[in-house]
């Protein structure tokens, strides 16, 4: 091929090439498209317009109801006065229950402090039979004893009351619930029966304030009153005044 054959080609080429860029550029201008002021008119014409007449009507429609319309409408509410109700329990007397503490308010002014004259306390719990506790509670009122209880039954103050009314009755028993004083007598199974001599002062301890060991009897046992009290003067002589005091108020 001669040199001015193989320039004609060059040129035929690059001629061709620029045909080919001019048809195509158009073709992608196509792509994207144009919004014109009838487009934007048209979407106008088919949004719909919300006027305050429109609001008025949904507010109408759709309003609470009044106070009129309220009395007005049929009551569909159950009736609560007619459902069934609860069985009340008896109410607790506590009053009477007082009466009681205050009756021997002397036996637990030893027990809380350890007081002048001998003290004589019952050691119990709840879960003992009833039998048993109400056997205890007898003697207790008769001796000027004080019942002690650890803690609430059920952890319930009112189910304490409850079943503490239901076994001391009318008599005047003092009944305290003190868990320090199992610990101040060491006590750890019941009944126990703690007698305290005469003249007793409390000293420190973990629990605050214990009697001395010389200075009281403890004996633990499923007994009544008078045997466990008859069991100390025998093992404890020095002792018998104070279990000779509360024996004669057992017999009297």
């Amino acid at each position: 091929m001669s040199a001015t054959d193989f320039h004609r080609t060059i040129v035929l080429l690059i001629l061709g090439l620029g045909a080919a860029l001019a048809v195509s550029i158009p073709a992608y201008a196509q792509i994207s498209p144009v919004v014109t002021e009838a487009d934007i008119e048209r979407a106008r014409r088919e949004t719909p317009t919300i006027t305050e007449q429109d609001v008025e009507l949904a507010r109408q429609k759709y309003a609470l109801p009044s106070d009129a319309d309220r009395r007005s409408a049929p009551q569909n509410s159950p009736n609560l006065e007619a459902l069934p109700q609860p069985v009340a329990p008896a109410p607790v007397d506590l009053e009477a229950l007082a009466r009681g503490y205050a009756g021997q308010s002397d036996a637990m002014t030893q027990a809380q402090g350890l007081a002048a004259g001998p003290g004589l306390f019952i050691f119990v719990s709840l879960t003992m039979p009833r039998a048993t506790l109400q056997g205890l509670v007898g003697q207790a009122a008769r001796a000027k004893a004080a019942i002690v209880i650890r803690g609430f039954a059920n952890g319930s103050l009112r189910d304490t009351v409850a079943q503490v009314q239901g076994l001391i009755g009318k008599r005047q028993v003092a009944i305290q619930i003190d868990p320090l004083a199992f610990d101040r007598f060491a006590i750890s199974k019941v009944p126990s029966f703690v007698l305290v001599r005469d003249g007793t002062r409390p000293v420190a301890c973990a629990s605050g304030s214990c009697a001395p060991t010389d200075s009281f009897l403890r004996a633990t046992g499923d007994v009544s009153l008078d045997y466990a009290l008859e069991h100390m003067q025998r093992a404890a002589p020095s002792f018998s005044p104070a279990t000779e005091l509360f024996l004669k108020r057992l017999k009297g």
